[in-house]
């Protein structure tokens, strides 16, 4: 592997311009993320059957808000505006959940639950060819809000109530998978940051190197917690 003119001298990974690009991009992304999963989770709660479920909806929501301004600080510590660059990655987003737009409440939880749990896991994945502080700080800012409980349960409940409601949202889960995956690559393509990233042509102190060989065994095991995910829900994956 050649390394680039930038990062051949790079005695730190942000001495290499086109690393703290990729960074950059990759925080802005998650941000984006995090605003539209709390967005979600409020209006979730709106569509939610009981005073109970708002008010376990509205924290979760809350949870969620929470995550953003570490990430938007540490884009500002980078130099880069952190408004400007979470907004590059508003139309990518809003034009998926305009595509994947729920039709029920229960379609919404499956949706919190499985779309957001595999953007969680790719972004994880890709954290740990990042270094020490980056990952620390993406592994923090994508911690359970605390949904996997509630949604499980009122899955579950959903289907002991009406069996056929699991083939429908067996369906919608599947949808979802490929839809988020088709996204999730999409951006990165469209990011020149991550397409370097993910073709690990970085070469720095800390930073680890991803080729097509773990590039494949990333995308397998993002399938597998997926089919996990929907094994817990009820529901075939």
């Amino acid at each position: 592997m050649t390394d680039s003119p930038a990062s051949a001298h790079a005695s730190t990974p942000f001495e290499d311009p086109e690393y703290v690009a990729a960074v950059v991009d990759i925080l802005g992304v998650i941000a984006y993320g995090e605003i539209t999963a709390f967005e979600r989770l409020v209006d979730d709660a709106k569509l939610a059957p009981t005073l109970t479920d708002k008010l376990d909806l509205g924290a979760m929501a809350a949870k969620e808000f929470g995550h953003v301004q570490p990430l938007l600080d540490r884009i500002a510590a980078l130099g880069h505006d952190p408004v400007a660059v979470v907004e590059e990655f508003a139309a990518p987003f809003d034009a998926f959940h305009a595509h994947t737009a729920p039709r029920d409440w229960l379609e919404g939880l499956v949706k919190a639950y499985v779309g957001d749990g595999l953007a969680a896991d790719f972004y994880r994945e890709i954290a740990q060819f990042l270094d020490a502080g980056t990952r620390d700080l993406i592994t923090e800012s994508l911690e359970e809000s605390g949904q996997s409980d509630f949604v499980v349960s009122r899955v579950r409940e959903a289907i002991a109530a009406d069996p056929r409601v699991g083939g429908r949202l067996a369906l919608w889960g599947r949808r979802l998978m490929g839809e988020a995956l088709t996204q999730a690559q999409r951006v990165a393509a469209e990011r020149d940051s991550m397409t370097t990233l993910l073709a690990g042509t970085f070469e720095s102190p800390g930073v680890s190197s991803m080729d097509l060989a773990a590039l494949g065994r990333m995308f397998t095991r993002l399938t597998e917690n997926h089919s996990a995910r929907m094994g817990e829900l009820g529901l075939e994956p």
